[in-house]
């Protein structure tokens, strides 16, 4: 039986809609999201990834895109509906920190993604996503207003030193072990929801969230019905109110089954 209850569902992108195997999405997920739609519920694209870098899913046709891990929420037609740059200090700490010690890091703004140092990780990461490798950032040319999301490069046991002492106004998340993404303070996908239960008029308890990462928790955490992928880190399994199967195992369309949605 249908749930009527469930009028927006949100997605993450690399893990949950996109297979790490194939690098596209499976013929059941995109099952999936046109019934939610031919049903009227709102599909809304949650995602670490900049604005710029989700251009080969928008053929989904979502009803919103939550970008830069919440910091940069876009109706279907362009209109921006939330935007928040990172504390212009904290950028400049980072410039500043590179100048005296070997860091890689990508700064991401509304037009542009660059990246400072090109490691065979970080080329290797690249690869992985399947998108191109971002141009090198010019640091005497950095506009510190405009940064929306930078992912610095570093492991997980040198993340809490390195945020309080260069960045004490942002806040790291993270869905691998290679980097963290980082947004400003008090940022994730959470604002993102909040801001598209507002534009679509949908009270939170009628909305639905897929993830995989260390950025999605938040969302999961916010949602009515938080489901974690199959192939989702440990600590997105934990939180989740249900765990589905793998991206590459029809995990998306076997949850909405599992609750009624489809």
């Amino acid at each position: 039986m249908q749930n009527p209850s469930v009028k927006a569902v949100f997605f993450d992108i690399d893990g949950t809609l996109l297979s790490f195997k194939t690098h596209q999405v499976s013929e059941s997920t995109e099952r999936a999201i046109a019934a939610l739609q031919a049903r009227g519920i709102k599909t809304i694209l949650s995602t670490g990834r900049s604005i710029n870098s989700i251009d080969h899913i928008r053929y989904l046709n979502f009803d919103g895109f939550i970008t830069f891990n919440g910091g940069y929420c876009v109706a279907p037609q362009g209109e921006v509906l939330f935007k928040k740059c990172i504390d212009a200090a904290d950028i400049q700490a980072i410039l500043n920190y590179a100048r005296e010690n070997p860091l890689s890091f990508s700064f991401m703004s509304e037009k542009e993604i660059s990246i400072h140092d090109v490691t065979p990780e970080i080329a290797g990461m690249y690869a992985h996503l399947n998108i191109p490798i971002p141009p090198l950032i010019d640091v005497d040319k950095v506009d510190v207003n405009s940064v929306l999301q930078t992912n610095i490069f570093l492991g997980p046991e040198q993340e809490a030193a390195f945020m309080a002492a260069v960045m004490p106004n942002s806040v790291a998340s993270r869905w691998t072990p290679l980097f963290a993404d980082v947004n400003p303070l008090g940022q994730s996908k959470k604002v993102g929801i909040d801001v598209f239960c507002k534009h679509l008029g949908i009270n939170l308890a009628e909305t639905m969230a897929f993830g995989d990462g260390g950025n999605d928790i938040e969302m999961l955490k916010h949602v009515k019905v938080g489901v974690a992928m199959g192939n989702a880190n440990p600590e997105v399994k934990a939180i989740a109110d249900y765990v589905t199967d793998d991206v590459d195992s029809d995990g998306i369309w076997n949850a909405l089954k599992h609750f009624g949605v489809l």
